[in-house]
C-alpha cells in the first residue's frame, strides 16, 4: 500500500510520541520489611515472628504451624496508649509475647506507662483467639466484638457510613467500617505511616464474603475507594497470605506450610482493584473469581 507523505507524517508522530511518553507502569508496593515472613517450612521456627516498622509500630505473625491462617497483628505506640489489632488464632501463649513488646516499648521510652487498647479487624476466630490471654491483663480495654460495640469504642455515630477514631496520644489512627466479609470488619488507617490495616477484607489470598453480603462489600469498598482517593497510602497490610508469587495461584486450603509466598504489602491500587472485581461480580455468584493478588470468593449462605 503507498502512503501519501502526510500520512507517513502522521505515522511517524505516532511513534515518537508513544517514545516520549510510553505507558506508565503502576507503582510496585513497597518491600517494608527486612526479613522474610516465617512460612512453615522451617521446622525449627519460632511461635511468633515479630518485624518492626519502625520504634512505635510492630507486625507480628503467628506461625502457620501453630495454625494453618498464620494470622497478622498489629501493634501500634503513641504516647500513653497502643492499640492491639487482633489477637491471633490461638493454640499460642499470646501474652507473653505482647508484655514483652510492651516492656521493650516502655524500657526505650522511661518506663512510661502505657494503657493497651485491643481491638480486632473482625471477629472470626483467628482473629480473636488470644482474647482469653488478655482479658484479665491490668491497664488493657477489650473492645467488643458486635456492631455496636465497635462503633461506641471508636466514635462511630453512624455505623458503617462513618469513620471513627482512636487517639493513642500524639497518633490519631482512622477506624473504617468495612462489613461484607463480617458485620463488624474495620480497617485501621495510619496517617503517620500512610499504612491501611485491612484485616481479611483485601489481603493476598481469598478474600470471602457470604453471597448475601456481596452488596454490602461492594458498598464498603466504594466507601474506601473514596477514603483512598483523599488520604495517601504507602502500602495495604492485610492478616494473612493465602497467595503464591505465581499471579492468581492459591496455596491449598489448609496448607501445612507456604514456600514462594506472596509479599504481605500490596500496593495502595489494589483498592481500585478490589472495587472493579466486586463490580464486576455476577450477584448470587458462588464461583470463585481469580485475580492477580486475590481471590474473591462468594459463600454459600449457612441455614440459620
Amino acid at each position: 500500500m503507498i502512503r501519501s507523505p502526510a500520512t507517513a507524517l502522521s505515522v511517524l508522530a505516532i511513534l515518537m510520541v508513544a517514545l516520549v511518553s510510553p505507558v506508565q507502569a503502576r507503582p510496585a508496593a513497597p518491600v517494608l520489611f527486612a526479613d522474610h515472613w516465617i512460612d512453615g517450612t522451617d521446622a525449627h521456627e519460632p511461635t511468633f515472628q515479630v518485624q518492626a516498622l519502625d520504634p512505635d509500630t510492630v507486625v507480628i505473625r503467628q506461625s502457620v504451624r501453630t495454625n494453618f491462617e498464620a494470622p497478622f497483628l498489629y501493634l501500634l505506640f503513641g504516647h500513653d496508649r497502643a492499640l492491639l489489632l487482633d489477637t491471633g488464632a490461638g493454640n499460642v501463649a499470646l501474652r507473653p509475647q505482647i508484655d514483652a513488646l510492651i516492656a521493650r516499648w516502655q524500657a526505650a521510652h522511661g518506663h512510661r506507662a502505657v494503657h493497651l487498647v485491643v481491638a480486632h479487624s473482625h471477629s472470626h476466630g483467628d482473629h480473636i483467639a488470644g482474647d482469653s490471654d488478655l482479658r484479665d491483663r491490668p491497664d488493657t480495654t477489650l473492645v467488643g466484638l458486635t456492631p455496636g460495640e465497635v462503633a461506641s469504642a471508636f466514635g462511630i455515630a453512624r455505623w458503617p457510613d462513618q469513620p471513627g477514631r482512636i487517639d493513642l496520644g500524639g497518633r490519631v489512627l482512622t477506624v473504617i467500617p468495612t462489613p461484607g466479609h463480617q458485620p463488624a470488619h474495620i480497617m485501621i488507617y495510619d496517617p503517620r505511616l500512610k499504612l491501611l490495616l485491612s484485616g481479611d477484607a483485601l489481603y493476598p489470598g481469598r478474600l470471602y464474603m457470604p453471597v448475601d453480603q456481596i452488596a454490602v462489600a461492594r458498598a464498603s469498598i466504594d466507601r474506601l475507594a473514596l477514603f483512598a482517593h483523599n488520604h495517601p497510602i504507602r502500602a495495604v497490610l492485610g492478616a494473612h497470605i493465602e497467595m503464591t508469587t505465581t499471579p492468581g495461584h492459591d496455596y491449598p486450603m489448609k496448607a501445612p506450610t507456604h514456600p514462594d509466598e506472596h509479599r504481605l504489602e500490596l500496593g495502595a491500587d489494589s483498592i481500585a482493584d478490589l472495587k472493579a472485581a466486586l463490580d464486576a461480580m455476577p450477584d448470587g455468584t458462588t464461583a470463585p473469581q481469580i485475580h492477580d493478588d486475590f481471590i474473591l470468593y462468594p459463600l454459600p449462605v449457612k441455614p440459620r
